[in-house]
């Protein structure tokens, strides 16, 4: 009767944008690539939002506005998104969350300035990464997704 009260495990992550999902090793940057940062998954996405991946709490909002992080039961992922944003220093970026708050899952994070960063020819391949050490995950083979789609299962 009181399992009610116990915090649902998480086991599962959806895509954070509309667009398709690729392998870590297709990211044009080594410390994603290489997997140096953790396993994850990237994205090449339409649109201009990036939502939450799971229900969890935000706890880094990058002061260059370009990544995210969140906690779901002790697994912390890491949204990168673009490569070389931080150079923008925040520009182009608009955050929808801070530090502590509580999401759900496709809820919406951050906005993208699109015509900026096509303006600044930025790359906006997308990683989520798992930074928790020691996990063991079930990604997707490279495919369509929408906000609806699990990318990672962890074991």
């Amino acid at each position: 009767m009181l399992n009610i009260f116990k915090k649902k495990k998480l086991s599962e992550l959806y895509a954070p944008v509309i667009g398709e999902s690729l392998s870590l090793d297709c990211v044009p940057d080594p410390v994603f690539s290489s997997g140096m940062m953790g396993d994850g998954v990237a994205f090449k996405y339409e649109g201009d939002t990036i939502c939450a991946p799971c229900d969890g709490e935000i706890v880094l909002v990058a002061n260059t506005k370009h990544a995210i992080g969140i906690r779901a039961n002790g697994i912390e992922i890491l949204i990168h998104v673009g490569l070389d944003t931080v150079n923008l220093q925040g520009e182009g970026f608009k955050v929808l969350v801070h530090v502590g708050d509580k999401v759900k899952q496709g809820e919406q994070l951050l906005k993208v300035d699109r015509k900026l960063m096509d303006d600044h020819h930025i790359n906006l391949i997308t990683p989520m990464i798992i930074t928790t050490k020691d996990i063991k995950l079930d990604i997707c083979n490279p495919n369509t997704v929408d906000l609806n789609s699990i990318v990672i299962s962890l074991k």
